[in-house]
């Protein structure tokens, strides 16, 4: 499997991704997949582990750096604007169809965590995405509303809200706006803000694990305020009749929302548990990512066809 840096445009933001091409000869251009990571995540974390390994599988896998976070351009840093989120997406599609190791009419799309959401999202405005599939998949605009669980006070939201209007009016008068941050300083106290689904935040984002120096740690205020009036699986019904894999640990927390997707999509579709897991596991640990790579070769082999290879390259 190789990998090469690459970057496109998005909406005039210079986007840098991870384009993961299978080592094995093919006899014509591959299917491929665009693959979006958590809404703190960075390329090397998460998204590139499941790009590396669905290459291994034959597939031509693109992972990138959403704007205004890690490699890619734009300002302010640390800004999570969704509808951007969903232009990349978009703009990363486009970028394969240029290439011409890849079948312009087999692209699929694979969203974790809040690109998940956004996937979502993205394949309901845009048919060259023939299936689309999500890890531990949410919207984070109702995770922000409505707290990982959904039974956060809706006074938190609101006070969020508050903050961001602050920060707009600081920016205005030419001040240095606050930042919101993304972590806090110790595993406690993740655990006292957002118990089991924190820690498991905090864990790997915050320790070896799974840390990494470019991922997000804070976000602008102005992230909030933009994700106030987003719905992500409000396009849910617009996918249709392409394909719908939804992976989600039996532990997970955020799993409510998978449930919620599930129930609106009209085509094809697949909620898939995996049993043991919590939200954050399946981002990296084996036992977890492994049977939710399976399930995904599977779909996307059923959905966008065989790799064309020309020999074996079974896992």
């Amino acid at each position: 499997m190789a990998r090469t840096r690459v970057t496109f445009d998005s909406a005039g933001i210079e986007i840098a991704g991870h384009l993961h091409t299978p080592d094995t000869p093919a006899s014509g251009p591959r299917p491929a997949v665009v693959i979006g990571h958590p809404g703190t995540g960075v390329k090397e974390q998460a998204a590139g582990l499941y790009a590396r390994r669905l290459a291994e599988q034959g597939l031509v896998t693109l992972a990138f750096d959403s704007a205004f976070q890690g490699e890619s351009g734009g300002l302010p840093r640390g800004l999570e604007d969704p509808a951007h989120r969903i232009e990349d997406l978009k703009a990363a599609v486009s970028f394969l169809t240029t290439r011409g190791e890849v079948h312009a009419d087999r692209i699929g799309a694979l969203g974790i965590c809040a690109s998940g959401g956004y996937a979502l999202t993205a394949t309901g405005g845009d048919h060259r995405i023939k299936a689309v599939a999500t890890v531990s998949g949410v919207d984070i605009a109702r995770q922000f509303r409505l707290g990982a669980d959904g039974a956060q006070d809706p006074a938190v939201f609101q006070a969020m809200l508050d903050a961001a209007a602050q920060a707009r009016t600081a920016a205005a008068r030419g001040e240095e706006p606050a930042v919101l941050p993304i972590f806090p300083e110790t595993a406690e106290q993740a655990g006292a803000l957002g118990g089991e689904h924190g820690v498991d935040g905090f864990e790997y984002y915050c320790t070896p694990r799974g840390a990494h120096e470019r991922s997000a740690k804070f976000f602008v205020w102005e992230s909030v305020d933009k994700m106030a009036s987003f719905d992500a699986f409000y396009a849910v019904p617009l996918i249709g009749d392409r394909p719908l894999l939804q992976i989600i640990g039996t532990r997970a927390v955020t799993s409510w929302m998978a449930v919620d997707v599930h129930q609106r999509a009209t085509g094809p579709k697949e909620l898939h548990w995996i049993e043991g897991a919590s939200h954050v596991d399946l981002y990296d640990k084996k036992q977890y990512v492994d049977p939710a790579v399976a399930k995904l070769t599977d779909f996307y082999t059923a959905n966008l066809g065989a790799a064309n290879r020309t020999r074996s390259t079974a896992a």
